[in-house]
């Protein structure tokens, strides 16, 4: 089984300063940078998600601004792979299914944002093509949602969605049990 590593919208909108940001966004694409980093350094296969707004209402990810950019913490280097999204699954209006089964990629280790969004949805999309996918929870962000009258945090939002996940659509750990299972 071939590995591949698929970084989801990991974009300065997300971050302090942008148009949508998420709690723990920096730390996350910290931690996103660790596992880009042992991938790089395994010469393992990296794919880099791009969200592009292409609703009319959208306020965020808009087209040739700063926001839609990768941010510079896992900025993806030449020759990696690179595919455009206009729908929260990665595998929606892409060549992403198409790439990973010419190139004999069956698992997918996935950080990104936002974990109970395109996260969740390109994870869940991954199960149904049977790819065997790990999610490195704390490589991902989230924000605070409201539900009626009720908030919900956004560690709460983070935590569901990927217990969720983890019940039957895959593994979700942390870098560093993702990095020491591998050493």
């Amino acid at each position: 089984m071939a590995s591949a590593l698929l970084l989801i919208d990991i974009q300065n909108d997300y971050f302090p300063g942008g148009k949508m940001e998420l709690e723990g966004s920096v730390g996350a694409s910290l931690k996103a940078r660790e596992i880009l980093t042992f991938f790089r350094g395994s010469n393992l296969p990296v794919i880099h998600i791009q969200h592009v707004a292409a609703h009319p209402d959208a306020n965020f990810f808009l087209a040739e601004t700063e926001g839609v950019k990768i941010h510079p913490n896992v900025k993806p280097l030449a020759g990696e792979t690179l595919f455009q999204k206009n729908y929260p699954n990665s595998f929606r209006g892409t060549p992403l299914l198409d790439h990973l089964r010419n190139n004999n990629l069956d698992k997918l280790v996935i950080c990104g944002m936002m974990t109970h969004m395109c996260v969740d949805a390109t994870v869940r999309a991954a199960f149904d093509y049977d790819l065997d996918v790990t999610v490195v929870h704390d490589a991902c962000a989230t924000r605070t949602l409201a539900f009626k009258n009720q908030t919900i945090a956004g560690a709460q939002v983070h935590g569901a969605f990927l217990s969720a996940l983890g019940f039957i659509y895959a593994r979700v750990v942390s870098t560093e049990e993702f990095l020491r299972n591998l050493r």
